[in-house]
C-alpha cells in the first residue's frame, strides 16, 4: 500500500478516477467500525481482557483508516486527484504505527511486567481492609496474560496464634480473588512487633 501511494504521487497521471459510491462505501465503515470498537471495548473493560481491548483498538484503526479514505476521496471528487494516494500513504502509516503499539504491548505482557498504579492500589486496599490486617508491605504484582500473580507481606499482630494468622491471610487471599482479575495471592505473614521473623503461607 504505501509503495503503490508513494507511486502514484510521484506519478499523478496514473492516479485513477473514484467513483462517489466509494465515498459512501467509506462512511457506512466509518460508522459501522466506530460503533463496533465501543461496543467491544466496554466488553474488553468489564472482562478486563487485552485480547479483547486489542480487538477493539484494531475496530478503532479500521474507523479512523475510513476517515481518512473518504477524504481522500472527497479530495479526488473535488478534483485533487493527489488526494487518493495520500489518503492511502495516511492509512499505511496509521497500521504501522497500531501494529507496533500492539507488539509493545503483547511483549511487555509476555516480560510479565506489573499492573498499572490504579490496580495496584485498588488490591493493597482490599488487602489492607481485611479484618486482622494490620498493614502490608513489599506488595509485588505481575500479569500472566488477562490475569494478575499477587505476592505481598501481611503484618498482623504478634501475639496472634498461628492458626488464627492463617485465617486471615486466606481471607485476604479470598477477598483479593473475588474483587479483582488475579490468578493468585501468596502471602506472608509478618508480626507487627518483630518484622525480622517471617511466616510464609
Amino acid at each position: 500500500m504505501l509503495w503503490s501511494a508513494a507511486g502514484h504521487l510521484a506519478q499523478p497521471q496514473t492516479i485513477p478516477p473514484v467513483h462517489s459510491a466509494a465515498l459512501w462505501m467509506a462512511l457506512v465503515a466509518l460508522a459501522v467500525k466506530e460503533g463496533l470498537f465501543r461496543y467491544m471495548l466496554a466488553a474488553a473493560r468489564r472482562l478486563n481482557s487485552s485480547l479483547l481491548i486489542a480487538n477493539a483498538w484494531h475496530a478503532r484503526s479500521d474507523a479512523a483508516s475510513s476517515l481518512v479514505v473518504a477524504l481522500g476521496i472527497i479530495g479526488n471528487l473535488a478534483g485533487f486527484a493527489w488526494f487518493d494516494p495520500l489518503a492511502a500513504l495516511a492509512v499505511g502509516l496509521l497500521i504501522v504505527r497500531m501494529g507496533y503499539r500492539f507488539a509493545v504491548s503483547a511483549l511487555h505482557d509476555l516480560m510479565d511486567r506489573a499492573v498499572d498504579e490504579e490496580m495496584q492500589q485498588e488490591i493493597a486496599d482490599t488487602l489492607r481492609t481485611t479484618p486482622g490486617v494490620a498493614g502490608l508491605h513489599d506488595l509485588k504484582t505481575r500479569k500472566a496474560g488477562d490475569l494478575v500473580l499477587v505476592d505481598v507481606h501481611l503484618e498482623v499482630a504478634g501475639e496472634m496464634s498461628v492458626a488464627e494468622g492463617h485465617q486471615i491471610a486466606r481471607h485476604a487471599r479470598e477477598r483479593v480473588l473475588a474483587q479483582h482479575p488475579v490468578l493468585n495471592v501468596m502471602v506472608h505473614l509478618d508480626p507487627c512487633e518483630a518484622q525480622g521473623l517471617t511466616k510464609e503461607v
